[in-house]
């Protein structure tokens, strides 16, 4: 699937409004692809260093970051962040759209869009100290649900089955699963896209 393809099942930009309160910070992450060995491209994770300051430290998620004051929009925001934590410049890429911003209503209300990049080549990423390590997976794992399971988790006194994928020892859920199946989602719309 080419990045034509994929912009053509994505919108431009995030709508104004998302479920639930409104949010009192928020913050923009960029999905980078860029191709892959196979016919599908590959999506660009980081993992986030350890911080005791930091409630998403050592998870798995995209490159991005908290809105600042001098940031235009939350694009802007997707980008510089990108930037200061891989030296990363998407000023060469290709902006194919967005998926839905998701909520995170536990920690800080916050409020994250995410934007879908391609880039044809891609620098060697030098990444910083909020960065512990990077790491790229083909779509295609993803659309065909490896390494796809449940782990238990509490909320407010309940436990669930919350959804994760387990893919090269790396750990995903939460927020940026989320992302992921959005991005999924609006991909099987073609009939040529694996299923699970």
């Amino acid at each position: 699937m080419t990045p034509q393809d994929i912009a053509a099942l994505l919108p431009d930009d995030p709508p104004k409004r998302v479920p639930g309160p409104p949010p009192k910070k928020r913050a923009a992450v960029a999905l980078v692809l860029r191709p892959g060995a196979g016919p599908w491209p590959e999506l660009l994770m980081i993992k986030r260093s350890e911080h005791p300051d930091d409630p998403w430290s050592g998870h798995m998620a995209f490159p991005g970051g908290r809105e600042e004051a001098s940031d235009p929009n939350l694009l802007a925001t997707a980008i510089r962040e990108t930037r200061e934590e891989l030296d990363l410049d998407l000023g060469p890429a290709t902006r194919l759209g967005c998926v839905d911003p998701v909520y995170s209503p536990s920690v800080a209300k916050l409020r994250v869009d995410a934007w879908v990049f391609a880039l044809d080549d891609v620098p060697p990423l030098r990444p910083n100290q909020e960065v512990q390590s990077t790491h790229w997976f083909a779509l295609d794992r993803f659309l065909r649900h490896e390494g796809r399971a449940t782990f238990p988790f509490t909320w407010k006194g309940n436990k669930i089955a919350m959804p994760c994928a387990r893919l090269d020892d790396c750990f995903i859920w939460g927020m940026s699963l989320r992302m992921i199946d959005d991005l999924l989602d609006r991909l099987r719309v073609r009939p040529d896209v694996p299923r699970p």
